[in-house]
């Protein structure tokens, strides 16, 4: 599954190509949601093991187009996993002491820090997708920092932080159900802005944003991951095995006891 995911580094992400709705081999819901019943255990063991350790740290970067999904694959996938160990961070617009610093600021000091799992519910790549789609810094200015991000990464990889970024794919047709469904639900109706339907009208140039951004900065060292997320079983399963794999390959320990209490009875 996760071959047919991933970005490779140095080739184009063909995202045209990238069906939102694959099932990526499961036969359906019941399948899919035993699969996740499988996987979140394992996630938790393993998150509970990075914590312990205290030695390295896991971001996950969540991007996507409006009701992508970004809010429903931190429910459904941390689900069960100790908070403690995990933090959520989603990046609003710049403003304040953000907005008079360069734009990765604020990211770098939201970065996981030792023995954490930090999510980023939207990311230091808005600044070359929506600061590019709507013209906010001209061309020239946002086209380096396709090098500056793959470089930053670069760095958090090789101080101990393993990147897990996934795109989740929906279809325009599925975009405009979940936005239908906002409008029509009080309880999700707060959610939803009258921007996102001007977003929505530009979609050709958020794909072709999302298409330069996915072959530009999917490295050895931060690969991309595109997650068909027209449904959200499917979403759910390939983004916890995500996590399982990468956790897994970082196979982090429990510290050693202390020798003078091994053994020892409590009275």
């Amino acid at each position: 599954m996760l071959d047919k995911l991933v970005v490779q580094p140095g080739k184009d992400a063909k995202l045209a190509g990238r069906d939102p709705a694959d099932k990526l081999g499961l036969t359906g819901k019941a399948q899919g949601r035993k699969q996740l019943g499988e996987l979140l255990p394992k996630l938790d063991e393993l998150q509970g093991r990075l914590a312990a350790e205290a030695s390295r740290g896991v971001l996950l970067v969540l991007q996507a187009m409006d009701a992508g999904g970004k809010d429903g694959t931190i429910r459904s996938v941390f689900t069960g996993v100790n908070p403690q160990g995990v933090k959520v961070t989603s990046f609003k617009v710049p403003a304040g002491r953000e907005a008079q610093h360069d734009y990765l600021w604020r990211v770098h000091e939201a970065c996981p820090g030792k023995g954490e799992l930090t999510i980023f519910n939207r990311s230091h790549y808005e600044d070359v997708l929506v600061v590019r789609v709507h013209g906010i810094v001209p061309e020239e200015r946002w086209r380096k920092r396709y090098r500056h991000i793959r470089e930053f990464e670069r760095m958090l990889h090789d101080e101990g932080t393993t990147v897990v970024k996934v795109m989740l794919h929906i279809s325009p047709d599925e975009q405009r159900a979940r936005f239908q469904d906002r409008i029509d639900d009080p309880a999700k109706r707060w959610k939803f802005r009258a921007g996102d339907l001007d977003d929505r009208k530009r979609w050709a140039e958020f794909q072709a944003a999302y298409e330069e951004m996915l072959t530009e900065t999917s490295t050895a060292w931060a690969p991309w991951y595109v997650v068909p997320a027209d449904r959200n079983w499917v979403r759910d399963v390939a983004v916890a095995q995500l996590l399982v794999h990468h956790l897994t390959a970082l196979d982090p320990q429990y510290p050693q006891a202390d020798p003078a209490i091994v053994g020892t009875k409590v009275v």
